[in-house]
């Protein structure tokens, strides 16, 4: 990839990742009030303003990372505060509220798919315009990029908060899923995922040149994504 090519992709690749964060955050705060916690509503969590949801290294420095190395673009926000002690069920409050951040980005990535195959099957319409060249042509190559750039995204954005670590959703969840006997040793162990997450996702692929979670994202985002687009 040229610098051009890599300044598109980073410019494209932020345009789509900034929404995906924020209806992912806002939808574990609109989960957990439905569920009778107001903790997120009172910190301001539940806007759509990007600035209440960004975490630096997650949100900024993760996510262009992996841009700039032409790799899967994934990172998380700050974390929506929540208290369980609302819940009427702890386990299936922390479970729900857990899944709600991914399920709005599978929602978001149905909507990119459907819009992408709304612009194809519009194509011979645009093919006028387009001969023509202009604004509407910039339009629809834009359109052509940014739409299933926004798919896979948030389908990366999806299965990544789906692993067990911390801060990621994936970590309340499986806690969830985990015998309340042995919480105290997977608590334990939790405290050592990140370390170990960025030694797999930065020192491993220049190691041995293979990345684990660049093939785990295109096994499962990327294989859904190749399903789900035209």
């Amino acid at each position: 990839m040229d610098s051009l090519g890599q300044i598109s992709y980073i410019l494209i690749s932020a345009l789509c990742f900034v929404p995906a964060i924020v209806f992912h955050e806002v939808a574990h705060g609109v989960a957990a009030n439905a569920l009778g916690d107001p903790t997120a509503k009172v910190a301001g969590r539940l806007t759509l303003n990007p600035l209440a949801h960004i975490d630096t290294f997650g949100t900024v420095v993760l996510p262009l990372l992996m841009a700039m190395m032409g790799g899967p673009v994934f990172g998380y926000a700050k974390p929506v505060p929540y208290n369980p002690a609302y819940f009427a069920n702890k386990r299936t409050g922390d479970l729900i509220v857990g899944l709600a951040g991914p399920a709005a980005n599978f929602v978001m990535a149905i909507i990119g798919a459907l819009l992408t195959w709304a612009l194809v099957w519009s194509m011979p319409a645009w093919q006028g315009a387009y001969a023509a060249g202009g604004i509407a042509a910039a339009g629809f190559e834009f359109l052509f990029t940014f739409l299933p750039s926004f798919t896979v995204i948030n389908l990366y954005l999806m299965f990544f908060n789906l692993l067990p670590i911390p801060p990621l959703d994936g970590s309340s969840i499986f806690a969830v899923l985990v015998p309340e006997r042995h919480l105290g040793a997977y608590y334990a162990i939790e405290r050592y995922a990140m370390p170990i997450f960025l030694v797999v996702a930065f020192v491993l692929p220049y190691a041995t040149g293979f990345n684990p979670f660049a093939w785990y994202l295109n096994a499962t985002a990327g294989a859904l994504a190749g399903v789900m687009l035209p």
